[in-house]
């Protein structure tokens, strides 16, 4: 199944590109890798503020990792459209990198990650299979409560 007809199954319109907010580019290729730049959740546009353990649980951050999960695929389909390709010609998604804004004592940032995990195996089936860190972070930027990165691989 084309990965834009399971999209549209799941009612998911992809998202232009985050003008980046310093220093840094949205993504970069090398080979037949595409690294993309970390997303930071966001909620009606802005950033989605919280600490896991403090102000947020584990079952209201999980949605916030799915929201990045679609802003990543958005920017993944812009560095795929850049390469003369599209989300069909992504042979892997080799890893996701999530930091989770979390109190000392919390523990769940696994749980949180899954909302991204979960999301990307739904659009890429076998392909969407990845290796995966989840760490937590004293604090991310403008306060979000999850940043992540992602890891593909071209054919």
């Amino acid at each position: 199944m084309s990965v834009y007809t399971k999209l549209a199954e799941l009612g998911i319109t992809l998202p232009p590109v985050a003008v980046p907010a310093a220093a840094y580019v949205p993504f970069v290729q090398t080979g037949n890798l595409i690294f993309l730049s970390g997303h930071i959740a966001r909620k009606d546009g802005k950033p989605w503020v919280g600490q896991l353990g403090l102000t947020m649980t584990t079952d209201e951050a999980r949605p916030a990792a799915r929201a990045v999960a679609i802003d990543l695929l958005g920017t993944l389909a812009a560095a795929c459209l850049a390469a003369g390709k599209d989300l069909n010609d992504v042979k892997r998604i080799v890893k996701v990198l999530s930091l989770v804004n979390s109190a000392p004592t919390y523990t769940e940032q696994h749980l949180v990650t899954n909302g991204c995990s979960e999301l990307i195996g739904e659009v890429f089936g076998t392909v969407g299979a990845h290796a995966r860190s989840a760490f937590g972070v004293a604090q991310l930027p403008l306060g979000a409560c999850v940043e992540i990165e992602l890891i593909a691989e071209l054919a």
